[in-house]
């Protein structure tokens, strides 16, 4: 965790952490038959300073605003009522993302912060930050793009890219200069190795296809009523396609 945490703050140009505390240790044996699980990761460093990370695997609906909701949970959550200010400490967020998102920005780590549209070297507070890690950009570019990373958050996307199909001597080899991130991989080939941890994590995939299907499925039955409701109405037939995408086969079927 401490590498992670350096690689990703480093490669901005800010200091090295020297300890972090993970604040929500996880352990399958506290969740057997849970398929929500969320590995999300809450640390905390030497100064006070949080970090949030977190690993979205798929597109949400209101992500950037999801992950806000997020950041200012993590924030206002320091202080009870009635304490000082000066408790709160900063919150960064770092969001690894295996979909492209911010297609119009070219540093696939992009940071965000609370600056003057006037003057952005004036900033408002430095108690927010939000590192977003774009990890399918990269991948849908044909990983290209790793030369403009730090050694450290090099190999960590490296990892994160390759750790799952490429052969375990390459992957050595690979991360042969990064030992911290060579130790998660190793980490990694246990865990798949081991049959009660597959179970689990076919039975988290069996219930995202599940709940992947419910949401087509109920999105589906809405185009349809919305057909069917246009089609009651009198709109043309051509219209009602135009504006659902359903064929005009399917649209005549609508009772």
């Amino acid at each position: 965790m401490l590498s992670l945490l350096n690689a990703v703050m480093t490669d901005i140009g800010e200091p090295a952490i020297i300890q972090a505390t993970v604040m929500n240790p996880f352990s399958t044996l506290d969740y057997p038959d849970d398929k929500r699980i969320v590995l999300d990761v809450r640390v905390k460093d030497e100064t006070g300073t949080f970090y949030n990370i977190e690993v979205q695997r798929e597109p949400h609906t209101n992500f950037n605003e999801r992950m806000l909701y997020y950041w200012s949970e993590s924030y206002g959550s320091q202080l009870q009522r009635g304490h000082d200010y000066l408790r709160l400490r900063a919150v960064r967020s770092i969001i690894i993302t295996e979909f492209p998102i911010f297609p119009m920005l070219q540093n696939l780590h992009a940071v965000f912060e609370l600056r003057s549209r006037e003057n952005p070297d004036v900033l408002f507070t430095k108690h927010c930050q939000i590192h977003v890690l774009r990890l399918g950009n990269f991948i849908e570019n044909g990983f290209v793009g790793l030369e403009q990373f730090g050694l450290g958050l090099r190999r960590w996307m490296e990892f994160w890219a390759y750790g799952a199909t490429a052969e375990e001597k390459e992957m050595t080899t690979m991360l042969q200069d990064a030992p911290e991130v060579l130790a998660a991989f190793e980490e990694y080939n246990r865990f798949k190795t081991d049959p009660a941890m597959r179970e689990k994590v076919r039975a988290r995939q069996r219930f995202l296809d599940d709940e992947r299907l419910k949401l087509t499925g109920a999105y589906d039955e809405g185009i349809a009523e919305v057909a069917l409701n246009m089609k009651r109405k009198g709109y043309p037939t051509s219209e009602i396609a135009e504006m659902t995408g359903l064929s005009l086969s399917e649209i005549e079927r609508l009772t």
